[in-house]
């Protein structure tokens, strides 16, 4: 286990795993443009393969890479929300990242910001990352490093050390006719 977050980017980078806490709850964490990495994750969290996971991003730019532009008021709404502990559902209808999306043609982005500094400067350097919660399919989110470790034992490459996480899990929204539509509520209400 570590607290060496410049460690944590040069893992990610080179396509490994590394368990860490969100802004939410603990996190199981890869490249999002590592298509090898995020098969890895299904995998080492026993994941039903027909369910994406929420990829974290740094600011709106990040979207771009996946092909995702925002309508004016989409853009609008969603600058009143992010950063923030609420996951977006948006389209990506590109093949490229079927991977991610698992033939839904959406994945759900939520953008961290500089108030989680080691995980903000982290996406900055490595790029987006996938973050599905630290459990294996069906258990109880880990609410630390310790509960991560009797999950996954030695099938990440990083353990990073913080302090329990107790929060709810993010809330999920989409936008239905550029508006919201919240599908669960989690650590923020709508």
């Amino acid at each position: 286990m570590s607290n060496d977050w410049s460690k944590a980017i040069s893992i990610l980078k080179r396509g490994g795993v590394i368990v860490a806490p969100t802004d939410t709850l603990y996190g199981i964490l890869a490249k999002a443009t590592n298509k090898k990495t995020v098969e890895r994750i299904y995998k080492i969290k026993g994941r039903d393969e027909d369910k994406p996971f929420i990829v974290l991003i740094s600011t709106f730019n990040d979207l771009n890479k996946f092909g995702i532009r925002l309508t004016a008021d989409q853009g609008k709404i969603l600058d009143t929300l992010w950063p923030g502990k609420i996951s977006v559902i948006l389209s990506c209808t590109s093949l490229k990242f079927k991977y991610l999306h698992r033939g839904t043609k959406t994945i759900a982005f939520r953008m961290i910001g500089k108030r989680n500094p080691n995980l903000y400067h982290l996406i900055k350097k490595v790029g987006p990352v996938v973050a599905p919660s630290a459990n294996l399919q069906g258990g109880k989110p880990a609410k630390n490093v310790w509960q991560a470790k009797k999950y996954f034992g030695n099938t990440v490459d990083m353990y990073m050390c913080g302090h329990t996480k107790t929060s709810k899990p993010s809330t999920l929204v989409q936008f239905k006719n550029n508006k919201l539509v919240v599908l669960r509520e989690g650590a923020v209400k709508i």
